[in-house]
């Protein structure tokens, strides 16, 4: 894949992930608005963000093949742990922008911009760690 369709392609597919983040956050917190649900929103939309990427990744940006189930398996908990310190950017700046604004068009726009830092930091990651 040439350098300018796989750029195309990435962002496309953060944009995916992102739109499946937020909107798991928000149908998060539209069905529990109790103790907690900021956190257990962000908590749930990282999650559901984490698997529609790294289904993505794997098959259009690594064209990756597992050798078995147990290879997927330890792909995906390594793309998870690479995803951690992109995690912690993401979240300082959903939760930053929250504590600075209090309001939810803040920290979302917080959120999204984290998480566009983050998939630049994270496709490195990946590319040199995971999916080599």
């Amino acid at each position: 894949m040439s350098a300018s369709r796989l750029v195309i392609f990435y962002a496309m597919f953060a944009a995916i992930s992102i739109a499946a983040n937020i909107g798991l956050q928000k149908l998060s917190l539209i069905t529990y608005s109790g103790a907690f649900s900021v956190p257990l929103s962000v908590v749930v939309g990282t999650g559901g963000g984490l698997v529609v990427k790294f289904l993505l990744d794997k098959l259009w940006i690594f064209r990756y093949q597992h050798r078995d189930l147990s290879h997927g398996i330890q792909s995906f908990l390594l793309y998870t742990v690479m995803g951690l310190a992109t995690t912690a950017i993401f979240w300082g700046f959903e939760f930053g922008a929250d504590a600075i604004y209090h309001s939810e068009p803040a920290r979302f726009t917080g959120g999204v911009i984290g998480l566009v830092i983050g998939y630049v930091v994270k496709y490195r990651l990946d590319k040199k760690f995971v999916f080599a």
